[in-house]
């Protein structure tokens, strides 16, 4: 594994890091808040920019407006992203996914419509794949769409939603033909989210966000022409999807866990403790073996971390292919990242319901609830325990 960056690496990540220095917006006034209209403007204008200066979707064709980057450098732009505290890219899902996935199988005219206007941030996509009936086995998808005419009718519910609520199309997958094989009678939908029969709810987390949604499809009329690849043939065009999803993953990640230790560490001194053998009969938490201990447990694990994400960005880099390493990082990360807030929460104690008063514990307390959501979200613990046992280590099947 050789990540030493070439010249042409090190000279990207310096023309990166001098715009960003030039370029990031000033923080937002209010409440960065996904259900916040003006915040949604807020990171439009700044994916328009990233679009405008060539930094939106890097690893695309350049003929359809991306870099035609390499993996290492798209791990650098998630990186110094990540590093300068840049917004978020709100338009991610159609960068990542859809985009990518609209290029390989779809239609000159699905291009010409969704391609630019997904890189500038005027087309915010989300992905309705999950149901509640369905859990992690995507193939037993109800979602139903019946042909009519020219029309495909939509009947049916899609869970846990990113974005739902602000997205302006759907990347659907549905049901066109009972009678098939699971895998075979499910087909992907382009679908207008204005469209009448639609109906968006929020799941409000414990941390306060309703970023995830429920969305209903009642009668719900869609174009023929917006099916993505061939009817009945949608679950190829998921595999297309999915087969990318935690690419560079490692790299944002590593960064915002490494500094939220950065941020947990600075705090140590105002936490006092008792303490019978210190002079003043107490102590920092900074001086405490027991918290020092937990510190050295998650460095260790950030090293770990980063290692194996460098290996998966060396497998990608060598042979454009993903290894199995994306599904041991999401499950490592997941679970490294409640351990890590479960344990400040600990050190904090009573201190961590100050969040009103103290934006620290408030970034503390409110990263402890969010978490939670880490182990199920893209992926299951146990789903992925499975994948790794059964494709990687060559064990039989569960069941």
């Amino acid at each position: 594994m050789d990540l030493t960056l070439s010249p042409s690496e090190r000279a990207f990540r310096d023309e990166l890091r001098a715009w960003l220095a030039s370029n990031l917006p000033e923080p937002f006034a209010g409440q960065a808040h996904s259900e916040d209209r003006d915040y949604l403007e807020y990171l439009r204008a700044w994916q328009r920019r990233l679009f405008e200066a060539g930094y939106s979707g890097l690893t695309w064709p350049a003929a359809f407006g991306g870099r035609g980057a390499t993996p290492v450098e798209q791990s650098l732009f998630v990186e110094e992203m990540a590093r300068a505290k840049a917004p978020d890219v709100v338009g991610a899902i159609g960068i990542g996914l859809i985009g990518p996935t609209i290029i390989a199988i779809g239609s000159d005219e699905q291009k010409a419509a969704y391609l630019e206007p997904i890189l500038s941030g005027d087309q915010i996509w989300c992905q309705g794949f999950s149901e509640p009936d369905s859990g992690s086995d995507l193939a037993s998808l109800a979602t139903r769409a019946v042909r009519d005419g020219d029309d495909f009718i939509v009947n049916g519910q899609k869970i846990w939603t990113s974005y739902a609520h602000v997205a302006d199309y759907c990347f659907l997958l549905v049901r066109t033909d009972s009678a098939a094989q699971k895998h075979k009678g499910i087909t992907c939908l382009l679908v207008d989210m204005k469209s009448e029969g639609i109906t968006v709810k929020p799941l409000r987390m414990m941390s306060g966000d309703a970023a995830f949604n429920e969305i209903f499809f009642s009668d719900v009329r869609v174009p023929a022409g917006q099916v993505l690849g061939e009817i009945d043939g949608g679950w190829r065009v998921a595999i297309t999807a999915l087969m990318n999803e935690r690419a560079n993953l490692g790299a944002a990640v590593r960064v915002m866990l490494a500094r939220f230790l950065e941020t947990l560490i600075a705090a140590l001194p105002e936490i006092p403790r008792p303490s019978s053998s210190h002079p003043s009969g107490s102590m920092s938490a900074a001086e405490d073996p027991l918290v020092r201990q937990k510190i050295a447990q998650a460095h260790l694990d950030l090293e770990v971390f980063g290692m194996t994400a460098d290996r998966a960005l060396a497998r990608v880099a060598t042979d454009g292919v993903p290894g199995p390493e994306g599904s041991i990082l999401k499950l490592f990360w997941s679970e490294l990242n409640q351990r890590m807030t479960q344990g400040a929460m600990e050190i904090a104690g009573p201190y961590a319901q100050l969040a009103d008063e103290q934006e620290v514990w408030g970034e503390i307390s409110y990263a402890y609830l969010r978490a939670r959501g880490n182990t199920i979200e893209a992926g299951t613990s146990e789903v992925l325990r499975n994948i790794i046992a059964e494709r990687v280590l060559g064990f039989p099947k569960s069941y």
